[in-house]
């Protein structure tokens, strides 16, 4: 492989990581891989920002209470669809807080309110349970609970890496079985193919943040030794066909090592007929969207993903 373009402010934050001390993710236990994930969130990303309205939810699921979080960017009450977001981690990291940033910049982007899910983590709770929750959280949204504040009229799945997975998991067990329809979704970076090791995979294996090491340890943490991992709730990119999936926008960034995943997913909803818009940032790493303040050129990444889903929104 040549060597690949890394834009200077990518370069200049993998520098940066790599001078700390300390030793990788792949090496820690889920605990302390959680709090150093945190602290980078808080360090790499930009602040909340100015809502309407941010608000704590509480969603009844088969196994428990989820907690989530809404986003309103205004206090309009008329019918609009909602956007559920799924953090990303490695089904194992992250929360709320690691993309509350995000969920403000979508909904404020948007015009739209926006649910972030807090599923459950492996290993404590391992596979298939953040699906459980995911779908959990789609169906009380798809009834316009009054916690919302408005009618919801449609939904959209979205999230990025783990909650890229899990978006695509979710409108594919979901799509045309609501009482509202799945309007779009917007995979970012997402995780498709859990037996995915060449390409990609391969040529950005290491010095790019997200290192196949670290991919090798979420999903042994995720998955029993058991488990089929070719199971459309694990890759959803095994789904027998993808024909009736809604209009999607699938993002990746260019070393990445789940780029490839993406792509073919991508792919595959164009041969089946979805309206998909893709979209590659180049010499963009995996993670951009929480990382907008230590990669200043990841913003424009993020602006031009919403218009692109405000297009998908209103074809």
């Amino acid at each position: 492989m040549t060597t690949p373009f890394v834009r200077p402010d990518v370069q200049m934050l993998l520098g940066m990581l790599a001078s700390q001390p300390g030793p990788p993710m792949h090496e820690l236990d889920a605990a302390t891989a959680r709090d150093m994930y945190n602290a980078m969130a808080q360090m790499a990303d930009s602040p909340r920002g100015e809502l309407a309205e941010v608000k704590e939810l509480t969603i009844a699921g088969d196994a428990g209470a989820i907690p989530a979080r809404l986003y309103r960017p205004t206090d309009a009450t008329h019918p609009a669809p909602v956007l559920l977001f799924f953090h990303g981690g490695g089904w194992v990291i992250g929360n709320l807080d690691t993309h509350d940033s995000a969920c403000a910049a979508i909904a404020r982007g948007l015009g739209l309110s926006v649910v972030s899910v807090d599923y459950r983590l492996a290993p404590e709770h391992r596979f298939p349970a953040a699906v459980d929750d995911c779908l959990a959280a789609a169906r009380w949204l798809a009834t316009s609970p009054a916690e919302i504040g408005h009618p919801v009229s449609g939904l959209i799945p979205a999230g990025d890496s783990a909650g890229g997975n899990l978006a695509a998991i979710t409108s594919q067990q979901l799509a045309g079985q609501l009482p509202v329809s799945i309007v779009a979704q917007w995979l970012i970076y997402p995780g498709t193919d859990m037996q995915a090791s060449s390409g990609s995979m391969e040529d950005f294996a290491d010095g790019y943040l997200l290192t196949r090491e670290t991919m090798d340890w979420f999903m042994n943490h995720y998955f029993e030794g058991g488990d089929d991992r070719t199971d459309p709730r694990a890759s959803p990119l095994a789904a027998e066909s993808l024909k009736g999936q809604p209009p999607t926008l699938v993002f990746t960034c260019s070393l990445d090592p789940l780029r490839d995943q993406g792509r073919a997913y991508a792919a595959r909803l164009i041969e089946a007929g979805v309206p998909t818009i893709f979209r590659e940032a180049e010499g963009q790493i995996h993670g951009s969207l929480t990382l907008r303040a230590g990669i200043p050129s990841a913003q424009a990444d993020l602006d031009g993903n919403l218009a692109a889903l405000r297009l998908l929104l209103t074809a």
